[in-house]
């Protein structure tokens, strides 16, 4: 039932839009300015995997903060599954580091 608004909205969208591609339409967006050359270079992929690190502490940080508020009632059970957690963690950052290094 929560689909079908969505899905019909989606559905009547495709159906009563006007359909008129052209060149201008088709290029990428650059702030309203004509690209007068092509780009010099691709962006690396290392960019991509610093975005993925951040993605995987900032995850790791999500897992920690409720940890810590219950930190007491766990006890050492916790405190050993953290240590796990977070050695896993960064000794895949370390591994990354020295892919990335060499």
């Amino acid at each position: 039932m929560a689909s079908f608004l969505p899905l019909s909205v989606l559905l009547a969208s495709r159906l009563l839009a006007p359909r008129n591609p052209t060149a201008a339409k088709q290029d990428p967006y650059e702030c309203g300015i004509t690209s007068s050359q092509e780009p010099p270079e691709r962006f690396p992929v290392r960019f991509f995997l610093v975005g993925m690190i951040f993605i995987v502490f900032d995850v790791e940080i999500i897992f920690m903060y409720p940890w810590a508020v219950t930190f007491r009632e766990i006890g050492l059970f916790g405190l050993v599954a953290m240590l796990i957690f977070s050695f896993a963690v960064f000794e895949s950052f370390s591994l990354y580091h020295r892919q990335w290094s060499s």
